[in-house]
């Protein structure tokens, strides 16, 4: 067994660091302990991440970050295990359908153009803070039933909870504690007065009328549900596309692919999922167990970091390769098993979208300096800033 004080709070580093280093760990390694903090495991292969996503009954969700074995928080559905988890998932799937999500297609791609037209003329952007935030993030607060208005202190909040170490950092607990009073707040605004307001048609009033095992959900559950969806819908998407767009702006040839082949977009979609995985989820041990090699025991933290699972050279040939139109692709971008994500469907649909209007409008662009921009690295990957510019707006965007 290996140990190493590997750490994954490294930010500000240039992008594409963080595969690097996992590139570097998972050679010759399946597994290896990691000494940072109070200690963790951290496993390197596909097929191992895989079978510990698809056994809940060892590796458990009751702390899902490997710097946090015992949190103060339970995020609901993610911090739960069966069978409690499949009773909130039954609940939440009818809002993330693929049936669902088509149905909301018109007003992403309504929104998606709308943002993109408004930049295309200038020429420049920061990709980042311009379309990669704004544009999902207003899709969710819609989806939620959340005021649009409130946008910029929502992600004030949402930063401070996911790009600051997970423990003993006071920031991050007071912007959860202020996420928690405003749906607190707007629960009870929701009881008192069911039917009226423009904002009463979302996900959150929706859940209000929710029962689990014939009864009514608590307050405090029903908190920690919104907590999470928060969190999941105000970043995750934005860090993902800014890493795709990152790729193209960098790799002239696959933007000049994409721009010429528009229908290789959904399998571009799906090779960004898996070369530019944004999560570094992690799980607790429930027994003693020797897994990967390992001697594991019951209460020790185990990190499962997408970056070196989706680059396996034994699950992917020329794995560290960016390949537009690999197949098959079996990646692990969304996770697996039981908390495989619930709002995959969602996500591959924005990405879909957000690609197909980006090239509509302004269908050749680069980064206008060589120094890559950063990615923060605090447990979910992401880039701080996305300098691009372009010539001149596309001649014909509708």
């Amino acid at each position: 067994m290996r140990e190493i004080e590997f750490s994954p709070l490294a930010g500000g580093c240039p992008v594409g660091t963080s595969a690097g280093v996992f590139d570097g760990l998972r050679e010759g390694q399946d597994a290896f302990y990691s000494t940072y903090g109070k200690g963790f495991w951290v496993l390197t292969r596909y097929a191992d991440v895989q079978a510990a996503f698809q056994d809940p009954g060892l590796f458990s969700s009751a702390s899902v970050n490997a710097l946090d074995p015992e949190p103060r928080y339970r995020w609901i559905p993610e911090m739960l295990d069966p069978p409690e988890h499949t009773g909130w998932r039954r609940l939440l799937a009818p809002h993330f359908t693929p049936a669902a999500v088509k149905a909301r297609e018109p007003r992403v791609r309504e929104h998606c153009r709308a943002l993109i037209d408004a930049i295309a003329a200038r020429g420049e952007c920061d990709f980042v803070s311009d379309f990669a935030t704004p544009f999902p993030s207003v899709i969710f607060l819609e989806l939620m039933g959340l005021p649009v208005e409130r946008l910029e202190e929502f992600l004030t909040w949402a930063r401070a909870i996911l790009h600051g170490p997970p423990s003993t950092n006071p920031g991050r607990m007071a912007a959860m504690g202020r996420v928690t009073a405003m749906f607190a707040e707007l629960i009870a605004e929701r009881r008192a007065d069911p039917h009226g307001g423009r904002l009463r048609d979302g996900l959150l009033s929706d859940a209000l009328t929710w029962t689990l095992d014939g009864a009514p959900i608590p307050d405090d559950d029903l908190l920690a549900f919104c907590l999470l969806l928060f969190m999941a819908g105000l970043d995750t998407v934005t860090s993902q596309l800014s890493y795709a767009v990152w790729h193209l702006a960098a790799h002239p040839a696959d933007q000049r692919t994409l721009r010429d082949e528009p229908g290789l977009i959904p399998s571009a979609v799906e090779e960004f999922l898996r070369a530019y995985p944004v999560v570094l989820p992690g799980r607790k041990l429930t027994r003693d167990a020797e897994f990967a090699g390992c001697p594991m025991k019951e209460g020790d933290m185990v990190m499962l970091p997408l970056p070196s699972a989706n680059r396996d050279p034994a699950a992917f040939p020329d794995a560290a390769t960016v390949d537009l139109r690999r197949s098959p692709n079996r990646h692990l971008g969304f996770a697996a098993g039981p908390h495989r994500c619930l709002g995959s469907h969602l996500a591959r649909a924005e990405l879909r979208i957000a690609l197909e209007e980006w090239h509509r409008a302004i269908p050749s662009y680069r980064l206008p300096h060589p120094d890559a921009p950063r990615e923060h690295t605090f447990g979910l990957l992401g880039l701080d800033t996305l300098p691009l510019t372009w010539e001149q707006p596309a001649d014909g965007v509708e």
